[in-house]
């Protein structure tokens, strides 16, 4: 609640300007979703406001909405996390299908595993896309994963054993450890532009929205960027700030449930196993 009082005394609000309250439901840790769905639906209760709890995926791919110039449906969105890398078609909001999924490591889960054995800090994503920058290209090449055949799932399990045997292997100097970096995000980045252009072939698609922590990449979104201008599809990304789990994401897929009609009933009720294809479409 403190939290809350803070966010509210910044945003020059109070609680009477409040017309609904969204908070994350799932899918996640059972301990942490019951806590801010006890908190929020308490609250919703005593101010006498509708509430709504919200997917967490849902918040992240709906993040770029907003901007300014916020994409429209159809698109395909490339959720790219520490625990989820997604390939997602959305005809509208609510309609989703998911094209492609991690089958172990997550992308954003084999930037920080890498960078800690490495002995960067924790989170060690940013660490190690900074350290990547000093590198050079192509002293060590690793493997592109699941791209030699058809298909949208991806796996960075196989990924991070080899910078591991690579790293043991070293002589561990600074440079090297930079290069392994900088092959490291290489073979991320260019297994995501490669399935991200696939998905979107297969959904005929010409949009994509990029969201999750590892969108806040510049490496990623340079390429991505360029593959675009090369293949004629518009990419969306959110503000850095919005890359990372954030309220605002929340709040806003929230909003556009609870002006749909959309309201939850008085339980308290969250749900740590949770897809996006489950999620009711709004109403036409």
């Amino acid at each position: 609640m403190p939290l809350v009082r803070e966010t509210l005394k910044q945003a020059d609000l109070t609680t009477a300007d409040l017309g609904g309250v969204a908070y994350t439901s799932g899918p996640g840790l059972v301990g942490a979703l019951l806590v801010g769905a006890a908190a929020s639906r308490a609250m919703a209760w005593a101010l006498d406001v509708p509430a709504i709890g919200v997917h967490h995926m849902e918040g992240h791919l709906l993040a770029p909405l907003l901007e300014a110039d916020p994409p429209e449906p159809p698109f395909v969105a490339l959720l790219v996390s520490g625990g989820h890398s997604m390939l997602i078609e959305v005809a509208a909001i609510g309609r989703y299908r998911l094209l492609g999924d991690t089958l172990d490591d997550a992308a954003g889960e084999a930037f920080d595993k890498t960078a800690k054995l490495m002995g960067l800090p924790y989170p060690g994503g940013p660490h190690l896309a900074k350290l990547a920058q000093q590198g050079h290209p192509d002293v060590f090449r690793f493997a592109r994963p699941m791209t030699d055949r058809p298909g949208l799932d991806m796996s960075f399990s196989g990924l991070t054993t080899q910078v591991l045997t690579a790293w043991q292997k070293s002589d561990q100097s600074e440079q090297t450890r930079a290069d392994i970096a900088r092959g490291f995000e290489e073979a991320i980045v260019d297994t995501l532009v490669t399935k991200c252009r696939r998905a979107l072939e297969a959904a005929g698609a010409e949009r994509l929205v990029v969201a999750g922590g590892v969108g806040a990449n510049r490496h990623l979104r340079e390429r991505l960027a360029e593959a675009g201008a090369a293949d004629g599809f518009r990419v969306y990304f959110p503000r850095l700030e919005f890359c990372t789990d954030n309220g605002a994401m929340i709040a806003q897929a929230g909003a556009i449930r609870l002006a749909a009609g959309q309201v939850d009933g008085p339980e308290i009720r969250v749900q740590p196993r949770w897809s996006l294809e489950d999620l009711p479409a709004l109403a036409s």
